[in-house]
Parts: structure tokens; C-alpha cells; sequence
């Protein structure tokens, strides 16, 4: 079964190109969603057996993200359809008073969005980690046609950025590897695989300097992925210019495979008997991020730029909770289901506010519920739930986190986090609740109210208002099971 994830997106990638009919080729996008989303499902009810020598498995943190990334592959694809269909009819537009053109192949970009997805299911089911720096690298380079597919200068910038600063990254990370090498060496006689199952069964026989030395650099290195503050400069630019449904896969899935190569280090130090040494480097850095999105988010301009910076809080706070450990680890991996629900959403809806506005500009939108209901209703349900307001999941997940902090009688963290939440949630709510209200005077376009464009983000609005009146029983052991694995209660 796990052949059958990664090769689905896969060879339909690779067919996609010899597809000459644009309807044909949108059909295998959807297909190969539908079809890979079946299968994860599948992952909830029986066991998938490992294969090449268990480089590949599906574990407990395999499962639950790329799940995640499975259902928010299957919603965009369905919103590409419409909006590839009305790419297709524009060559060229007026965008912001410049000459905007489309004309990027539609083939390579659904080709390289289907080899995303088999490259985010090798990175997550990676139990090696050489493999899983490769993968990594690999869905850096199949998302920057993604990035580039306006062909604007604007977007050859975000593109050049986030290729330059990414591989910066992966290349820290690929020095961790060879420390974790140095630290698994045969220093008593016996040398270990980087399997990590086999570290951390030998976690004890470690070489702790280079252990830690290499946690280090991968929290660094894949922290640059991942988009955690100060590494993270490279996010703003690509969310903001990529096409809103590019822009919701790489803050909803994108972000949590490299989350998922920092929690493959952290076990691995944890079963070296350096926990925490590892928490207090997520706690610091996790705040850090909260601070550098509070910062950007006050008055900012653009309301993509405003959600990216919405997903450095949010990987901030995944963090967090991971360094805090016991019910504050338990709240970040909800945090981390929440978030990638909302924030894809709220990209995609993004999407047809810019189609029906023509601009970015949050001052230049108003008027939003009367112009376009639908849009209008899920944008603002959409930032409620992204600001933490009750019943969504994400409050839930915040208040988790709040609540193990106060346990644990760390205070002066405990009015930093309040604090910097409540900065972003009045940052956040003057710029798109304004966008919500009042009237709109300039023509719009009806593109951005098509149903195919709707569906997708009110049906993972609602999966997310449910998580936070209930949480389904499998769902919170599997939280605890993962949670248990990265320090315990």
C-alpha cells in the first residue's frame, strides 16, 4: 500500500505531460487525489507493512500528517479544476496597474503538483534519514514551477528566494546528517544505520556531543523549510505570488514535512537522553516565531503576505507545544491538523478574492459579504478560526498549550504567549474584518463565486468548527500515542 501512495501521484505526474486534452488531465489530478485519499484512509483501519528494508513505513507521526496532507491535496484539487479553467481563458490581464501574464503550461503545472504530493508522501513515510533529506530537497524543487507559474517579475523573485534560501537550509540540515552519522559511529565497536527506529533503539549508545551538534542543524535547516522565525524570509514572498491554491498547499502540507524532519531528530535526541536540551531549543525558537508574525502582521498590506505571516505564528506555536511536551505536546499535534485545515481554506478563498477584486491590496477590498456572500462568509469564519476564537479547533489546541504551560508554572511564558496571541488576533481582525464590511464601489468579477472555488474551503471549515466540540476517539489516541512518543505525559 505504501508503493501504491507514492507511485499514484507519481506516474500520473508523469502522464500528465503526454495528456494533451486540458479536461482529461484535470479528470487524472482529481482521480489521483480521490485515489490516494482512499488509501490513507485505509492507514486508519489496518496495518501497512514497511518496505525497502523499512526505509519506508507509515508510523504514527507518518499517518496523521500525511493524512492531512492527502485531504488538503484532495480539496485543492478539486478547486484547480475551476481554477485552471479560468486560466485558461486569460493570456494575459491587468493586475495592480502592470501587465500580468498566464502562460505557464498547464501540463507542467499539474504535473508538478502530482510529483508534490508523491514527494511529501516519501518525505513523511521516510524512516532514513538520508532519504528523508533527499526527498525534502526534492519537494523544493518540483514546488518552485508551482511558485513561478504567473511568469510576473514579482514572481521570479519569491521563486529565486525560496529556492536560494531553502537550499541554504537543506544544506545545514545535510551537515546534521553527517553528525548524526559521527554520533551513531562505531565509537564502542558498533556502528547504527540512520534508520530511526534503529536509533532510537540505540539512543544510549550515542555519541551525546554530536547528537546534540546535530539536532542543532537540523532544527536549523529543516526550521528554514518549515518557515520559523528568523529563518524564515523566504515564506511571505513565495505564499504571497504563488497561486492561492499553490500558496494553500505549501502553507497546509509544505510546512508540516518539514516539521516532520525536526520530530524525527527530536526522538532520536530524546532516545539519547537529551530531551531537554531539544524542548528548550523548540520553546525558544517557537516564541521567537510568535514574535517576528506579531511584528509583521500589525498593518499589513497585503492579505496573503498577512496570512503567511498567520503560518509563522502558527508553525511558532507547533513548536512550542512540542518543546513544552506532555498535554502541550498532545495540543500541537491537534494544533498542527487545525491550522493546515483553516489556513488552506483561507488561502483558498484568498484566491476568489483576488479573482473578484483583481488586487491584493486588503485596502483596497470591501465589501466582501454583500460582493461575494459565499467568500465573504467563509473569509470570515475562516479568520475566527485562524485567530483561535472559540468553538473552532484551534482554540482548543491554544488553550491546551495555555493550560500545560500554567502546569508547569512557567509564567513568564505564559504572559509572553497571551501577549503575542492577542497582538495577532487584533492584527489579523483589523485587517480582514474590514475587508468583511461596508460597501463595495469598483466593479468585481464573478469568477471568484464559482461553486468548484466555494465547496473546498466550506467543507474544511466545518471538519475544523467539529474538531473543537469533538474530537473523535481514534483521532485522540493516535495525538496521545504521538505525544507519548515525543517526551510523554
Amino acid at each position: 500500500m505504501i508503493w501504491a501512495l507514492i507511485l499514484i501521484p507519481f506516474f500520473a505526474s508523469l502522464l500528465s505531460l503526454l495528456i494533451r486534452s486540458d479536461n482529461l488531465r484535470r479528470t487524472l489530478l482529481v482521480t489521483a487525489a480521490v485515489g490516494h485519499t482512499l488509501i490513507m484512509a485505509l492507514s486508519w483501519t489496518r496495518t501497512f507493512v514497511p518496505i525497502l528494508n523499512g526505509w519506508f513505513a507509515i508510523d504514527l507521526i507518518a499517518q496523521l500528517f500525511l493524512s492531512i496532507a492527502s485531504v488538503l491535496f484532495l480539496m485543492t484539487s478539486f478547486y484547480a479544476v475551476g481554477y485552471l479553467k479560468t486560466e485558461k481563458h486569460e493570456s494575459q490581464k491587468d493586475f495592480e496597474e502592470e501587465r500580468f501574464f498566464v502562460n505557464a503550461p498547464e501540463a507542467v503545472f499539474t504535473a508538478c503538483l502530482l510529483m508534490f504530493l508523491a514527494m511529501m508522501t516519501m518525505v513523511v513515510t521516510s524512516q532514513h534519514f538520508g532519504i528523508l533529506w533527499v526527498t525534502m530537497e526534492a519537494t523544493t524543487l518540483v514546488t518552485a514551477p508551482l511558485i513561478y507559474f504567473h511568469r510576473h517579475h514579482r514572481s521570479l523573485e519569491a521563486t529565486w528566494k525560496y529556492l536560494l534560501i531553502c537550499s541554504v537550509g537543506i544544506a545545514v540540515s545535510l551537515l546534521g546528517n553527517f553528525f548524526l552519522a559521527i554520533a551513531a559511529s562505531a565509537h564502542n565497536g558498533v556502528s547504527f544505520p540512520l534508520i530511526r527506529s534503529d536509533l532510537i533503539a540505540s539512543g544510549s549508545q550515542l555519541w551525546t556531543p554530536w547528537v546534540k551538534a546535530a539536532f542543532i542543524f537540523f532544527l536549523v535547516g529543516y526550521g528554514t523549510k518549515m518557515g520559523l522565525a528568523p529563518l524564515h524570509t523566504w515564506l511571505p514572498d513565495a505564499h504571497s505570488e504563488s497561486p492561492s491554491l499553490v500558496s494553500a498547499l505549501l502553507s497546509g502540507a509544505l510546512l508540516n514535512c518539514a516539521f516532520v524532519g525536526i520530530l524525527r531528530a527530536f526522538e532520536v535526541t530524546a532516545a539519547a537522553g537529551q530531551l531537554e536540551f531539544a524542548k528548550d531549543l523548540l520553546v525558544l525558537f517557537g516564541l521567537v516565531s510568535m514574535l517576528f508574525a506579531a511584528v509583521f502582521i500589525i498593518g499589513q498590506a497585503d492579505y496573503k503576505r498577512m496570512l503567511a505571516y498567520s503560518s509563522v505564528e502558527h508553525m511558532g506555536i507547533l513548536a512550542l507545544g512540542v518543546g513544552l511536551g506532555g498535554t502541550a505536546a498532545f495540543a500541537s499535534m491537534f494544533h498542527a491538523i487545525n491550522h493546515s485545515l483553516t489556513k488552506t481554506a483561507l488561502f483558498l478563498i484568498a484566491g476568489n478574492i483576488l479573482a473578484a477584486y483583481k488586487t491584493k491590496v486588503a485596502q483596497d477590498v470591501r465589501g466582501l459579504l454583500s460582493s461575494i456572500p459565499a467568500s465573504g462568509l467563509f473569509w470570515v469564519a475562516g479568520i475566527l478560526a485562524i485567530t483561535g476564537f472559540p468553538p473552532f479547533g484551534i482554540f482548543l489546541s491554544e488553550f491546551l498549550i495555555l493550560k500545560a504551560v500554567i502546569d508547569q508554572g512557567r509564567y513568564a511564558i505564559v504572559v509572553i504567549y497571551l501577549i503575542l496571541l492577542a497582538i495577532i488576533f487584533i492584527g489579523i481582525s483589523a485587517i480582514a474584518l474590514r475587508m468583511a464590511q461596508g460597501r463595495n464601489i469598483k466593479p468585481i468579477s464573478v469568477d471568484g463565486e464559482r461553486k468548484l472555488s466555494i465547496i473546498p474551503s466550506g467543507i474544511l471549515l466545518v471538519i475544523t468548527l467539529t474538531f473543537g466540540i469533538y474530537v473523535p476517539p481514534q483521532l485522540s489516541s493516535v495525538l496521545h500515542a504521538i505525544a507519548n512518543l515525543l517526551g510523554g505525559f
